[in-house]
């Protein structure tokens, strides 16, 4: 019942967005600066069809948003499980992952561009530096909240490093390095689409820009509904391995 009720709500606030959006964009903003959700569908199939170069560009950002996003996770959990699995690391160095998260990840865009070139390379690289931080955060926050109880009296029952690993913290931290992934899958979209602004001519950050510049919000915002869209079902294809690995909480 109550699951009924929130989605109600939800469907409720979306259809109210949706209609102040479309009041707004028709009858109190210039059309060449914003565009109703009407005029945004419409435009959407245009932009993409009439462009075979955009479709192209839209593919290149999933394969790189994938790359990235794959080299984050392995690169991230691996750091996190080393930084974590005990107190020396987590003291000495935790807080220098805290302070590189905490700065502005384009100022290392020109390092980045430097290292790697304009090219593919230099986007999957800012975009992996950009989800492999929250993933290490959260990988050592996992490990730090499993109850001591559970630790001391696997080490009581002689239990091996390796096997309190296995039985008792990987498990238990499954579900805070899930949503380490969720926020790095949302971010690593970000540094793809970033670094496309500066290192290439016909990528899809390329394409917003030209956009704007052009005064088309409605190819503009059918674009970003598109990322928005992408980023979406991706983070649902996340969600839906989290329950896999966490089926059994459930039973």
């Amino acid at each position: 019942m109550f699951a009924r009720t929130e989605s109600k709500i939800r469907l409720a606030v979306l259809l109210a967005i949706l209609a102040s959006w479309e009041i707004v964009g028709r009858f109190l903003i210039d059309p060449a600066v914003f565009a109703p959700p009407s005029r945004v569908l419409v435009a959407w199939w245009p932009t993409f069809a009439g462009n075979p170069k955009l479709e192209s560009a839209l593919l290149t950002a999933i394969v790189e948003l994938v790359i990235a996003f794959a080299l984050a996770v392995a690169v991230g959990i691996a750091i996190g499980v080393a930084v974590g699995i005990s107190d020396f690391g987590r003291m000495t160095l935790f807080p220098f992952v805290l302070l590189a998260w905490g700065l502005p990840q384009v100022v290392f865009l020109p390092l980045v561009i430097l290292i790697f070139g304009i090219g593919p390379a230099s986007r999957i690289a800012f975009g992996f530096t950009h989800g492999v931080l929250p993933i290490i955060v959260n990988t050592v926050a996992g490990m730090r909240n499993v109850n001591p109880l559970y630790l001391a009296s696997a080490r009581a029952g002689g239990a091996s490093r390796s096997q309190i690993l296995r039985h008792i913290i990987f498990p238990n931290m499954v579900a805070t390095v899930f949503t380490g992934l969720r926020l790095a899958m949302t971010l690593t979209l970000l540094g793809v689409i970033l670094a496309e602004l500066f290192v290439s001519s016909n990528g899809i950050g390329s394409y917003t820009q030209l956009f704007a510049e052009t005064f088309k919000p409605a190819s503009l915002l059918s674009l970003v509904l598109t990322l928005a869209v992408m980023a979406v079902v991706f983070n649902e294809l996340v969600r839906l391995i989290e329950s896999r690995f966490t089926r059994w909480r459930q039973d």
